[in-house]
């Protein structure tokens, strides 16, 4: 299985969360996470795109949005499956359109979670 690089938005409580739990189910190590908000030297776009939308690389192809989940989620064994059914085109359209809802719900989701956060713990 090919390595894969997950570029997160650290300064997103939703990121935080969905990041957290990535790194739990991924035990194998199979991915390497970047939060954009500290190291945006390794990014594959501008700050601000990686920033707007999720992305990953799996091997030499890079992805966003829900590709990028799918990607994520392949490298992940319980997650796999759903990764390898978003290859199929209509299944990878229906979670795009998806995704795209939560990205115009997200700032009023981060709004919500930041309410109920707990502070982050300074280096």
């Amino acid at each position: 299985m090919e390595q894969v690089v997950v570029w997160f938005d650290g300064g997103c409580p939703l990121c935080r969360r969905e990041i957290a739990l990535m790194r739990r189910l991924d035990r194998r190590g199979a991915i390497t996470f970047v939060d954009v908000t500290e190291d945006a030297d390794t990014c594959p776009a501008s700050r601000a795109d990686m920033l707007a939308r999720f992305h990953a690389r799996e091997g030499e192809s890079v992805f966003t949005g829900a590709a990028a989940f799918a990607a994520m989620w392949r490298a992940i064994p319980v997650l796999r499956p759903l990764g390898l059914l978003a290859r199929s085109g209509r299944v990878l359209q229906v979670l795009e359109r998806l995704y795209g809802v939560f990205l115009r719900v997200r700032p009023r989701l981060q709004h919500l979670a930041r309410r109920f956060e707990r502070p982050r713990a300074s280096a």
